[in-house]
C-alpha cells in the first residue's frame, strides 16, 4: 500500500515525489471524497510546520469544510471572505505571509499564523480551495506555491 516517506532531498525534489505520489495514490480511484481525504493525508505527511491542511468544497455558493487534517475548522465560509473566500472570488492563488494582517481574516485556529489557498477549477469555475494553515509567520514561499499549484492540477483531473 502506502509507506510513510521521509524527505530529505531538496525542496523541489520532495515536491516532485509529492506530486508523483499523489497521482499514484489517486489515479486508479474515481471516488472525489476518497481522494481528497488521501491527498490531504499527504500533505499533513509531507509538509512541515503546518497545522492544518484540507479542503472547502463550493456548495449552493458557499465553502463547506470538507476532508481535512487538523484542529476543527469552520465548516461554512461566505464567497469573497477571509483567505479561503477571496481565492473562490479571485480565482487565484492567496500566499499570506501573516493571516492577521489580512483584512477579514477569520481565525477558526488562532495558533494559524500564515496561510496558503489554491482554487480548484472545473471548467474555469472554482468547486473549491486547498487551504493550508501554518503556526509560524511567512512559512510559505515561491517554491511552495509553484509545486502546491502543481499539486492540485494534478487532482482536478480525478475529482
Amino acid at each position: 500500500m502506502f509507506e510513510q516517506t521521509t524527505y530529505e532531498a531538496s525542496k523541489e525534489k520532495n515536491y516532485q515525489l509529492v506530486l508523483k505520489q499523489l497521482e499514484a495514490l489517486i489515479e486508479d480511484e474515481p471516488d472525489q471524497l476518497a481522494n481528497l481525504a488521501n491527498s490531504s493525508a499527504l500533505l499533513n505527511q509531507f509538509l512541515d510546520r503546518i497545522n492544518w491542511v484540507g479542503y472547502y468544497l463550493m456548495k449552493e455558493n458557499e465553502l463547506v469544510l470538507g476532508p481535512f487534517q487538523g484542529m476543527p475548522a469552520c465548516v461554512r465560509i461566505a464567497v469573497g471572505r477571509g483567505v479561503c473566500g477571496t481565492a473562490v472570488s479571485e480565482k487565484s492563488t492567496q500566499r499570506i505571509h501573516d493571516v492577521h494582517a489580512f483584512p477579514g481574516h477569520i481565525a477558526c485556529d488562532p495558533n494559524s499564523k500564515s496561510e496558503i489557498v489554491i482554487p480548484i477549477l472545473k471548467d474555469n469555475q472554482v468547486i473549491g480551495v486547498l487551504d493550508i494553515d501554518s503556526p509560524e509567520l511567512d512559512r510559505f514561499d515561491a517554491i511552495d506555491e509553484t509545486y502546491l499549484e502543481k499539486f492540485v492540477r494534478i487532482l482536478e483531473k480525478y475529482i
